[in-house]
């Protein structure tokens, strides 16, 4: 186990691992990304990337096959991307066209092609393609009253590269949680389910990243509890169901799938992180907990 202290001045808001596990981002309200090579036990700080004039939310890595790729947003209304060329680091897009705080940020499932996913507390989604010639082509959507917290790909799966059928889960400020697909004919995403259950925030939505035989999601919210959504293919509704009977110590802040899909990270307001498991008989079992 790896750790790193005093890797920024301020609260760090999020810490990503890239495709190969061996480099590390980490972002912070002192307005900075630090990227650190990762090897065994040791770790190196190789840059410290400046270009917001806010906190730094949430960074995110492409797939290698676009290159040494990160996107990073902020406080500040902006999404930056970053390259590594050479062993340098420089940002080479910004994507400034929301209004207020870009909450998330997360690139497509690579068989789309280089896109990216990025929430507004101006209660808009923007979906953002990036074409060969460097031109930005972004989608916008009005997804959320008051805010819009999170977002997340749905995996792709051999049908919905058939069909262009796109998916992402949204959660926002009006303690709802959506469902959006692509439309090819209109060329934007329409609103395909909204889902009740929340009685506050939605802080966090999480799609697992595996095909499994049915969709799960995961809403985590201000509400102090975490649900986790199911659909099989045949299905017409999302089933909804507690990830534990009774509320959490504090807020539900993060929600992270393993790349497996079947262990599920939940953090919180406790400053603690509970790892949890599907049971055969359907019910969610606690897995293991982290509370340093």
């Amino acid at each position: 186990m790896v750790t790193i202290g005093n890797a920024h001045d301020d609260l760090i808001h999020d810490a990503v691992l890239d495709y190969y596990g061996k480099r590390l981002a980490t972002c912070s309200s002192d307005k900075t990304i630090k990227i650190f090579e990762v090897e065994g036990e040791t770790h190196k700080l190789v840059d410290t990337l400046r270009g917001h004039d806010g906190p730094v939310w949430q960074v995110s890595w492409a797939h290698p096959k676009f290159g040494v790729i990160l996107a990073s947003c902020s406080y500040d209304g902006k999404v930056l991307i970053w390259k590594e060329e050479n062993g340098s680091w420089s940002s080479i897009a910004e994507h400034a066209i929301h209004q207020a705080s870009v909450n998330s940020v997360s690139w497509a499932p690579h068989e789309y092609g280089p896109i990216l996913l990025c929430s507004s507390s101006d209660g808009k989604i923007s979906v953002v393609e990036f074409k060969e010639n460097g031109t930005l082509t972004p989608i916008v959507i009005q997804a959320h009253a008051i805010g819009c917290n999170a977002a997340s790909w749905a995996p792709a799966s051999s049908v919905s590269l058939q069909q262009n059928e796109r998916r992402f889960v949204s959660g926002g400020c009006d303690n709802l949680v959506k469902i959006w697909k692509y439309d090819e004919l209109k060329n934007t995403y329409i609103e395909e389910y909204v889902l009740e259950a929340h009685s506050d925030w939605v802080r966090d939505v999480a799609w697992s990243p595996s095909l499994l035989t049915k969709s799960y999601i995961a809403s985590a919210s201000q509400d102090r509890t975490v649900y986790i959504w199911t659909k099989d293919d045949k299905a017409t509704t999302w089933e909804k169901k507690l990830l534990k009977d009774d509320k959490f110590p504090d807020v539900c802040w993060r929600a992270s799938w393993s790349l497996s899909g079947n262990i599920l990270a939940i953090s919180g307001g406790d400053n603690k992180v509970t790892l949890w498991k599907e049971s055969l008989q359907g019910k969610w079992e606690l897995a293991g907990e982290v509370d340093q």
